[in-house]
């Protein structure tokens, strides 16, 4: 059988390339897309050892390893040991989740290799095993898309979890505890007092809220026009908050000042009295990993876990 090892040295250049752009957008590194060609071509020359008197130590893992080291040097560069680890570390990690991929797609579909290559490749000669190839070069991309799409969400939910907190909300005799994410895009403040507003969903605790706070949160546009009465006691904690949201430019919405308010950031306790709550029917979160996005004003206040008493 003819092997066409051009053809096979120009995939493994284009998939050592690929290997090593998807671990430069893991570890979020500027690099040159032509120190990663670079670094795919070296790769690939481990191929063209196979038909040269070098060919019994072209499969040895020294061999591997010293190739994948001078990847890495000429995709990344070398700073110091421990860029060059993280570099060499990831690239290995990125290979074998794509590797593992298509192994793992492979014997889930479960091919039938005497039947594929005696009717549907039998034309097919030259490339080396024409089924693998094939698989690989149509499920190569697939799991390079689904690793890089999954990374940058795996990504984000950590960067999510830095920044949940535990939010505790005291009116009254009443408690409210909710998971918060600060959001250092929310600088929602009540232009009188300047204190910072806190969004809550309650879609999915309204069984705990009693009427009046149910109804500023249900029906907040009848409040404003005075359609609806709200008990004296609750009235004189509300304030009106104008704002802007995507398609209205002018917008009033209803917030509350409880008589305080206590999140929880790992260690540290953040007491806060003059923070304005508002609530809303609308799910801040499609996974319901928080029900309300938290000023991050409300955490520059004094760190006391001693007491969350209300005075």
């Amino acid at each position: 059988m003819t092997v066409y090892l051009d053809v096979i040295w120009g995939l493994n250049v284009l998939f050592d390339s690929l290997l090593l752009f998807l671990t430069a957008i893991i570890l979020k590194r500027q690099v040159s897309k032509w120190r990663i060609v670079s670094g795919g071509l070296l790769g690939s020359v481990i191929i063209l050892l196979v038909v040269t008197p070098l060919q019994p130590y072209a499969g040895h893992p020294i061999t591997k390893l010293l190739f994948s080291v001078f990847m890495v040097i000429i995709a990344f560069g070398y700073k110091r040991f421990r860029y060059f680890i993280t570099g060499l570390m990831t690239f290995y990690f990125t290979t074998f989740l794509i590797g593992g991929a298509l192994i793992g797609t492979h014997y889930f579909v479960n091919f039938d290799f005497e039947l594929s290559s005696s009717v549907m490749l039998a034309s097919v000669k030259g490339f080396g095993d024409p089924i693998s190839w094939l698989f690989v070069l149509l499920g190569f991309p697939i799991a390079w898309h689904f690793s890089k799409t999954n990374i940058e969400k795996v990504e984000i939910a950590k960067i999510q979890y830095d920044h949940l907190v535990r939010v505790e909300i005291f009116i009254e005799e009443m408690k409210f505890t909710f998971q918060g994410l600060v959001d250092s895009g929310n600088q929602l403040y009540d232009p009188i007092s300047k204190a910072p507003v806190m969004l809550i969903s309650v879609k999915k605790c309204l069984d705990e809220l009693p009427a009046p706070l149910l109804l500023l949160a249900q029906n907040p546009e009848a409040v404003l026009f005075g359609n609806e009465n709200v008990p004296s006691d609750i009235e004189g904690k509300i304030r009106i908050i104008p704002c802007k949201v995507v398609g209205k430019e002018h917008q009033l919405i209803i917030a509350l000042k409880p008589d305080q308010i206590v999140i929880y950031q790992e260690q540290h306790c953040y007491i806060n009295k003059k923070g304005l709550i508002s609530f809303t029917m609308q799910e801040l979160s499609s996974e319901d990993s928080f029900q309300c996005i938290v000023h991050p004003k409300m955490l520059s206040g004094p760190k006391d876990c001693a007491s969350t008493k209300v005075s």
